[in-house]
């Protein structure tokens, strides 16, 4: 009897989906659920795709993380980068820092507060690296407050006494604490009235 004829296995590239719009998907989990918190099960879940493929393209959970990382900073955070860059004073790129994100951070459908200050706070001692990743995100954020302050303060904007390391790190203090509060519940309304309190710390800098 002629053996019937078999495909071959195939081989090689898993199924290709849409790499944004699963990494959206994997950014979304890892905010709501943490770094440790989002099993490869949640994430598949989520991303609709097979450990297989996941692994595939994005080489582990780790690298798959900070990648969502990225994407969420150039997407959702953007408004931080481009406040710094586009607001002709540091006055006015603080302010709208500030009330973007007591907005932000409380949008309907999707996690509360801001995925870079709240996925991976804590993690086990295996896990340190993610934690010390995300730590070094935020250090970069404070770092480009304080050039922007320092530029104010060349320009005249700001007092020349101006600490511009501690007013940095105050800000980061204050958009980091609103994160987390929102997470708590805390309302759009009372997050803007923390983000007017620190507006009106920050004027006071202002010549």
């Amino acid at each position: 009897m002629k053996k019937e004829a078999t495909s071959p296995r195939r081989r090689g590239r898993p199924p290709s989906f849409e790499r944004e719009a699963v990494l959206k998907k994997a950014m979304l989990t890892f905010w709501a659920l943490g770094y440790e918190g989002a099993s490869i099960a949640d994430l598949t879940a989520a991303m609709g795709i097979t450990a297989q493929s996941l692994y595939a393209a994005f080489g582990s959970k780790s690298a798959l993380y900070r990648e969502a990382l990225h994407h969420y900073q150039h997407t959702v955070g953007a408004y931080t980068a481009l406040a710094l860059q586009q607001e002709p004073t540091a006055l006015e790129a603080f302010k709208r820092i500030l009330t973007e994100s007591a907005t932000e951070f409380c949008r309907s459908r999707r996690p509360r507060g801001c995925m870079v200050s709240t996925s991976s706070l804590a993690c086990a001692v295996e896990n340190q690296e993610e934690v010390r990743h995300v730590a070094q995100l935020r250090e970069a954020t404070i770092g480009a407050f304080r050039e922007r302050i320092d530029r104010a303060i060349a320009q005249g904007e700001f007092k020349p006494e101006t600490d511009s390391t501690a007013l940095a790190r105050y800000l980061g203090a204050i958009v980091q604490g609103m994160a987390i509060q929102a997470r708590d519940g805390a309302t759009r309304a009372q997050l803007q009235q923390v983000a007017a309190l620190a507006i009106t710390t920050l004027q006071q800098f202002s010549t």
